[in-house]
């Protein structure tokens, strides 16, 4: 049992290795040059003259803590778009690449449903999504000691759980992606399209009267700026991003049921 999962989750190590390494060298690089950076300009007087929707999309309230400092430069870049960009594009070849190679065939000819294979295969995005989130936060943590500040340990293990949430749903973004289209590389360029159009439709219309576009956007529901510098815990946002996943794959398992593989 699982035994796509484990396969197709094992062949996303290196690549999840990969990119943790690279996120941990962006992480070094912005505590190192947080103090520098501090000593020399006022970072919350320059924000002032940042545009109101700049300042909303990357979740700016201060850049004079280390904890406000992270919270925009580093997860709201890192993880709500770099990552969720990310984990959309991978999902998005999860079926798609093999129907156009002409895999698909080859493994539903095995005594395997359908929604089994789609569900699996979805799971084997886990890997990345849980190495990056469990060997990052030790990361954040050593270095901000490093460097002589502090940060709250609770508020810094929920920016990283309450991603979870967020980057499973982009996930399935790009899973119904997948399904709906048979070539990957329109399937990844649709996915990243939807994640990115709708982080700029929650950006865009923040604080006007059109705020309620934006909760159609997962990025609605995780704010690191709200967890890291005001210690507020989204739970309820976590809720609605899980179950916005499952919509998305239920939604993606019965149309791949539907599909005629030629």
């Amino acid at each position: 049992m699982f035994e796509f999962a484990w396969y197709h989750g094992r062949r996303r190590i290196k690549g999840a290795g990969a990119l943790t390494v690279g996120l941990g060298l962006l992480t070094a690089l912005y505590v190192w040059m947080f103090p520098t950076i501090t000593a020399e300009v006022n970072l919350d007087e320059y924000v002032e003259a940042w545009p109101p929707a700049l300042r909303q999309a990357f979740g700016v309230e201060s850049l004079s803590t280390i904890e406000g400092f992270l919270a925009s430069e580093l997860y709201a870049f890192g993880w709500v778009l770099l990552l969720g960009l990310y984990v959309a594009y991978s999902a998005a070849s999860l079926v798609a690449d093999d129907v156009e190679h002409d895999r698909m065939d080859m493994t539903l000819s095995l005594p395997v449903t359908r929604s089994r294979v789609l569900v699996e295969k979805f799971a084997s995005m886990l890997v990345p999504i849980l190495l990056v989130n469990l060997l990052m936060p030790v990361v954040v943590y050593a270095g901000v000691l490093a460097i002589g500040e502090s940060i709250a340990v609770g508020d810094l293990v929920m920016v990283h759980l309450l991603s979870v949430p967020y980057l499973l749903a982009s996930a399935a973004v790009g899973l119904l992606a997948s399904v709906a289209v048979d070539r990957a590389s329109i399937a990844q360029r649709a996915a990243v399209g939807v994640v990115f159009g709708l982080f700029l439709v929650d950006s865009v219309t923040s604080g006007t009267e059109f705020s309620w576009l934006g909760a159609v956007s997962p990025t609605r529901y995780y704010d690191p700026t709200a967890i890291l510098v005001r210690g507020q815990w989204d739970l309820q946002g976590a809720a609605v991003l899980l179950g916005t996943t499952l919509v998305l794959v239920l939604a993606s398992r019965e149309l791949f049921r539907r599909k005629d593989i030629a």
